[in-house]
C-alpha cells in the first residue's frame, strides 16, 4: 500500500491514502431513491455530488454502474458523471451485487488501487454485498453511509452492524471530505472550502459572515 501520505510525524498513517483510493457509487438510481427513509433524497444526492466533486479535484478515480438502468429502478442520477466527468461507468447484466460482475471486478482492479470508497441505494445491499466481497477480496473498504440510504432506520441499523462483523469501514460525507483534505495549505484549498458549504450548509453561513466582515 502507498504511504505517501503519511508525514514524519505519522500522521495520516490510518487515515486514507487518496494516493491509494478509489470512489465506487453504487446503483444511485432515481427509482431507488424514491424508497429511501433513512435519509433525505436531498441530503443524499448533495452528498453524492460532494464525493463527485473531491473526486474530480483529487484526481481520484470513480467507477459507477447500476443492475439495470432500463427498469423500475430508472437511471443514474446525472450529477455524478457531471461532476465526475472521468467517471468510468460498468453496465451490469443484471447482477445484484457489482461483485459478481466480472467485468467491475476488472475495472476495480485494473486501477492498481487497494482502498475502496462506496456508497449506494441501497445500502444493505448495493454497497453492502460488494463490501463484504470487496473486503474478502484483500480491499480496505469504507462504507460512506450518508451518501447512501435504505427503506428504514432499521435496515441502517442493522447494515452498520454487518459492516462492523465484516470489517467493512463505516464513514460519513464529510469524514471523506476532511481525510482526504488534511491541510488547508494546499492549492485546492478554496474549491475544498467550497465543498464544506456543501456537506455543512451552516458553515457556509460562517463563511458567508466572515467574508463580509
Amino acid at each position: 500500500m502507498s504511504t505517501s501520505s503519511v508525514l514524519p510525524t505519522g500522521g495520516g498513517k490510518a487515515l486514507i491514502d487518496p494516493s491509494d483510493t478509489v470512489i465506487l457509487l453504487l446503483d444511485h438510481q432515481t427509482g431507488l431513491f424514491q424508497t429511501v427513509k433513512d435519509i433525505s433524497v436531498a441530503d443524499l444526492r448533495v452528498n453524492t455530488v460532494v464525493l463527485a466533486k473531491l473526486a474530480t479535484l483529487l484526481k481520484i478515480p470513480v467507477i459507477t454502474t447500476a443492475s439495470e438502468p432500463n427498469g423500475p429502478n430508472g437511471p443514474l442520477m446525472p450529477e455524478i458523471h457531471q461532476f465526475a466527468p472521468h467517471a468510468t461507468y460498468v453496465p451490469r447484466k443484471g447482477e445484484v451485487n457489482a461483485w459478481d460482475n466480472e467485468d467491475f471486478v476488472k475495472t476495480v482492479r485494473a486501477t492498481d488501487r487497494k482502498t475502496l470508497i462506496m456508497a449506494g441505494v441501497w445500502t444493505s445491499v448495493c454497497v453492502m454485498f460488494p463490501a463484504l466481497d470487496a473486503e474478502a477480496a484483500g480491499f480496505k473498504v469504507y462504507a460512506v453511509i450518508d451518501a447512501s440510504g435504505d427503506p428504514s432506520e432499521l435496515t441502517s441499523r442493522t447494515t452498520l452492524a454487518r459492516f462492523a462483523q465484516g470489517g467493512v469501514i463505516p464513514t460519513s460525507t464529510n469524514a471523506v471530505l476532511s481525510e482526504l483534505h488534511r491541510t488547508w495549505n494546499r492549492p485546492e484549498a478554496g474549491e475544498l472550502a467550497k465543498l464544506y458549504g456543501l456537506v455543512a450548509p451552516n458553515y457556509a453561513a460562517v463563511m458567508e459572515s466572515y467574508q463580509k466582515a
